[in-house]
């Protein structure tokens, strides 16, 4: 069965944007766009540990005589045929019920709490919530429309690490574009990893030489960041401890938001791989 990716479209310039990656990301992974035009400002994801209720931003209800138009507009300058989703359940009258059964979303870094006091380098509560529990990774993509031509994996040795290079290397396969694997030491010996990616089964990856290892065991995180492509869709599993600040602030991926201008993916803690 075709994959399928979560769009919830806000008719604004930035929105366009937006969908634009989301379109661009579908067209090129072979995978099926639904395209959610709210209604109302809230909707609800139940999710397996939390029923989130996501409060957009007033800026996703501007303008609904045009929206739909707008976006299949979009949707076609990428060779795809529309396809919108339609809430069918509802907890109340304003009040729809969104499915999960996807196989991404995308979100932008904030859809919602004053997003506009919110640096284009971290992301949002209502963001974070999808991250923290969603079976899906979710795309987040650039503020401006910009094409990728590479997959880069951030690899630090983890379960979650592996993760998302499971997802990296899949997006790779699908695509046919040149897989990179970012790592940054830490003070422990190549093997370590080698032994990771190993136990996670990418021996064939690496025995092949299937991808090109950016491997660092000096210098800071945030300069040899400058190594990685920046045309490349970055792949991130956040992990952590069940707190959402060490999930998505904590070292790591604070440096990854702040930093990088790029596409990114990231794996949560909740997806099954």
């Amino acid at each position: 069965m075709k994959k399928q990716l979560l769009h919830v479209f806000r008719n604004t310039p930035f929105g366009r944007e937006v969908l634009m990656q989301s379109a661009y990301f579908c067209r090129k992974t072979d995978t099926l766009l639904r395209v959610y035009i709210p209604r109302f400002r809230q909707f609800l994801m139940y999710f397996q540990h939390e029923i989130a209720t996501i409060e957009l931003d007033k800026s996703f209800l501007r303008d609904p005589q045009t929206a739909q138009e707008h976006a299949e507009q979009i949707i076609r300058s990428e060779g795809l045929k529309p396809s919108f989703l339609t809430p069918k359940r509802y907890t109340a009258s304003t009040l729809p019920d969104i499915p999960i059964d996807f196989d991404y979303m995308t979100c932008p870094r904030s859809i919602s709490d004053l997003s506009t006091r919110i640096s284009l380098g971290h992301l949002g509560p209502k963001v974070r919530v999808i991250i923290r529990n969603a079976h899906f990774p979710v795309l987040i993509p650039t503020p401006v429309y910009k094409q990728w031509n590479s997959i880069t994996v951030f690899f630090g040795g983890s379960r979650n690490a592996r993760k998302a290079m499971r997802v990296g290397a899949e997006l790779a396969r699908v695509t046919g574009m040149p897989l990179y694997v970012f790592t940054q030491a830490e003070g422990r010996p190549r093997q370590y990893y080698e032994r990771s990616l190993v136990e996670g089964g990418f021996e064939d990856l690496l025995k092949n030489k299937s991808f090109e290892w950016m491997f660092f065991e000096k210098g800071k995180v945030r300069i040899n960041f400058y190594q990685v492509p920046h045309d490349s869709l970055v792949i991130v599993g956040a992990y952590g401890h069940g707190m959402i600040k060490e999930v998505l602030f904590g070292s790591f991926m604070e440096e990854v938001q702040t930093v990088l201008p790029n596409n990114m993916v990231i794996v949560g803690p909740e997806v099954a791989m």
